[in-house]
């Protein structure tokens, strides 16, 4: 269960962690919008000790950073161990845990003779270009955690976890893996390498003692078994 240990540092707090982020890491969430609300500018997260994280763990994240969105803040991942570096990238989410403060407040003055920080222009076009990446793979994403649900009869968490699993155990991104499997609906077919690990992925996310829900009416999602 994961665990964590909180250090001030100037306008930010500073949390390290450690342990394993999955569902039960939910319970650190109010203190962490605690530490949010506290700080002046944001929480700095070090995950380095962080052996385990699922789509449990990074919805906390994420639940986490909307919430210092809304306060004008962000959350950034400083630092972190093969476990959270591994969902970060596959889920296209790592630029949303990136430090977007100007390069003068982020780092330490560069020495004489070298380049100017960054002007504050380029962080916020740098911002605006993640912001329209998340709104334009986000549909696909969507949509194909609907076609899980209509399929199998999972919930929208069970299938959120299908896709997250599916997309670490095939070494693909997310928003790829969402794009493939929309298209099965217009006949296009999965590599039979994602369509193991998929139908392996839906078979856990079924509720012990049951068999995974069969679809009634979906012609491609009858290739993933």
């Amino acid at each position: 269960m994961a665990t964590m240990d909180v250090v001030p540092d100037g306008d930010r707090m500073t949390v390290t962690m450690w342990g394993e982020l999955d569902l039960g890491s939910r319970r650190l969430l109010p203190e962490l919008y605690d530490l949010l609300t506290l700080s002046g500018g944001g929480i700095d997260l070090r995950l380095d000790a962080v052996g385990f994280c699922d789509c449990s763990g990074l919805a906390c994240l994420l639940d986490l950073h909307d919430r210092a969105v809304g306060q004008g803040k962000s959350v950034t991942v400083r630092s972190c161990g093969v476990a959270v570096d591994r969902v970060l990238d596959l889920t296209g989410t790592r630029e949303l845990f990136t430090d977007s403060r100007p390069a003068e407040a982020a780092a330490p003055p560069a020495p004489s003779g070298t380049a100017p920080p960054r002007e504050d222009g380029q962080d916020l076009r740098a911002e605006v270009t993640q912001l329209r990446r998340a709104m334009q793979t986000r549909p696909t994403i969507d949509l194909a955690r609907g076609i899980l649900m209509a399929s199998f009869g999972l919930t929208p968490e069970a299938a959120w976890s299908v896709l997250v699993r599916t997309s670490q155990n095939t070494n693909t991104k997310l928003h790829d893996l969402a794009r493939d499997l929309v298209g099965t609906v217009g006949g296009t077919t999965l590599p039979e390498q994602v369509r193991r690990q998929l139908s392996a992925a839906v078979a856990d996310a079924s509720r012990p003692g049951e068999a995974p829900a069969r679809p009634a009416r979906a012609p491609a999602a009858a290739e993933w078994e």
